[in-house]
């Protein structure tokens, strides 16, 4: 304990400095971890990290599939659904099949099982991974919508293919009409339970005497408690997550107070943070034993390279390919809702870009840990460390070479330039501010005429309340006031949900002026 502590605190250290470096350098920070934890691993004595593969999907994909869905827009999701939903199980299921067969053609002891096993464990890209690469980058909302929503879902395609693949390996045998029912129930089941369980814990924070620490406390817990009901009723644990963290997520502004979303935000934030960068560390460190397994089963390293570098080529050629599959589809059958381009290259390109966001990472590594080591025989588990190599090198190869080329192809390519309107998107930005202020002036005069007449602290807010703190009366906020103003916040957020009900407006604008609000609103206590 005493030696593995200080290592841990170590690599935390190490997370923020190289995503500090990374920031400076203008690369996805998982690309540094990944590298740097490769190199620690050489280190002679330093202590041996061990994850228990029974333990890994529950310690670190709760709190990140939760953390997602409440940071993507469930209004981008509803528009985009016919994409995100082809790209997050049509798209995947078709990698795990291209892996499978190359698996099982080129790879000697694969079986088809073993094939769609490491399908299952390679073929959902890495939201992490591209969310880092894209600060660096300018993309239209509507394209980053559709990677936000698809890596949300897909891993739970992919992780069903995953436990399909696990238990016809194990047994031998795969029986399509069990398949398939215990598929629906893991689909449906999840997302009920996720549902239902988000909806009791929506209403416990509501009625509940709950503080700012205690909301934060209990939104640590709830998607673990998600996963593990669900998982007990052997239905998707993932699917329950995300389906009861987006519904959780729109109801924010109702069950938790603007302390508990100020706080909840920041204590979130630095919590996948840290959960991302040990994963990401964890590939790095957990390559000396995977190699060390590959000798003891007699397996020469470079050809475990060829076989890693021939899966890397599928997963970026297949998911090219369903890229444009998707365009022609989209312009086939919904041509009104294809984007345009203003030539024919930048119309071609742009598939090719959506392709290349394809890097692998946190749901990947843990999928390939969770392998048992053994059969439920005794019989060690067939070709366990290779496909944890072949993951490995999938993850490295997918971070380096489309991880690092990835903004220069966006920005030498132009592909996107004719759908960025910064203008635009700041004359959005400013009208809803110019609104919210018209909003906040009728509210007031509305709702409190009489409390205006004679009042200097009432007057100042009505017509400079934007600059309130400078009123120099030590009397003009008391405790009525304070109501006042506390109604006219809730005024704006009721306001601003309905405003986020227009499509054509962007909900993160909304969302920044709801944090503003809730700024505001902590601020008022302290006077």
């Amino acid at each position: 304990m005493h030696t593995i502590l200080p290592f841990f605190l170590a690599m935390i250290a190490a997370i923020v400095l190289l995503n500090m470096w990374a920031t400076k350098l203008k690369i996805a920070y998982p690309i540094l971890l990944v590298v740097f934890g490769l190199l620690v691993s050489f280190v002679p004595g330093l202590p041996v990290v061990k994850v228990d593969p029974d333990l890994i999907f529950f310690i670190f994909l709760p709190p990140l599939l939760f953390e997602a869905s409440w940071a993507i827009s469930f209004k981008e999701m509803r528009r985009w659904w016919r994409i995100i939903g082809s790209f997050a199980f049509l798209v995947v299921f078709f990698t795990a099949l291209s892996v499978a067969v190359a698996a099982n053609y080129f790879i000697p002891g694969f079986t088809i099982a073993l094939g769609f096993l490491l399908g299952g464990i390679v073929s959902p890209p890495d939201a992490v991974s591209t969310g880092a690469i894209m600060k660096f980058v300018k993309i239209p909302k509507t394209t980053s919508a559709v990677l936000e929503g698809e890596s949300l879902l897909n891993d739970a395609s992919s992780l069903i293919i995953f436990r399909f693949a696990l238990i016809a390996v194990g047994t031998g045998q795969f029986v399509w009409q069990e398949a398939s029912l215990s598929f629906l129930w893991m689909v449906i089941g999840g997302a009920g339970i996720g549902l239902l369980l988000a909806w009791i814990f929506v209403q416990a924070h509501k009625r509940l005497p709950t503080d700012a620490s205690s909301d934060i406390a209990l939104t640590l817990i709830e998607p673990y408690i998600m996963y593990w009901v669900a998982e007990q009723f052997h239905s998707s644990g993932v699917l329950a997550v995300v389906c009861g963290g987006l519904f959780m997520s729109t109801r924010r502004l109702i069950f938790l107070n603007s302390a508990s979303r100020i706080k909840g935000h920041s204590v979130w934030e630095s919590f996948v943070f840290i959960l991302n960068g040990i994963v990401f560390l964890l590939i790095g460190l957990e390559l000396p034993e995977i190699v060390g397994g590959l000798r003891s089963e007699g397996i020469p390293f470079g050809t475990a390279v060829q076989y890693g570098i021939l899966v890397t080529v599928i997963l970026i050629l297949a998911r090219i390919i369903s890229s444009y599959a998707a365009m022609l589809a989209t312009y086939v059958f919904r041509p009104s809702v294809a984007p345009r381009a203003s030539s024919r290259r930048r119309q071609m390109l742009m598939p090719l870009f959506l392709g290349w966001t394809g890097m692998r990472g946190v749901v990947s590594l843990a999928a390939a840990l969770a392998i048992p080591i053994t059969l439920e025989n005794g019989e060690p588990f067939p070709n366990r460390n290779l496909i944890l190599f072949i993951t490995f090198v999938v993850i490295l190869l997918t971070l380096l070479v489309q991880g690092l080329t990835l903004p220069y192809i966006i920005n030498k390519g132009r592909a996107f330039q004719d759908f960025m309107n910064e203008e635009e998107e700041e004359a959005t930005r400013l009208k809803i501010k110019h609104e919210l202020k018209q909003h906040v002036y009728h509210f007031l005069k509305a709702k409190h005429e009489n409390e205006l007449q004679g009042h200097v602290g009432i007057e100042k807010m009505l017509k400079h309340w934007e600059e309130k703190t400078k009123a120099n009366d030590d009397g003009w906020m008391n405790e009525k006031n304070k109501i006042i103003f506390v109604e006219m916040l809730e005024s704006q957020r009721q306001y601003l949900s309905e405003l986020n009900k227009d499509i054509t407006i962007n909900e993160e604008v909304i969302r920044q002026q709801l944090y503003q609000i809730d700024l505001e609103e902590e601020r008022l206590k302290m006077i």
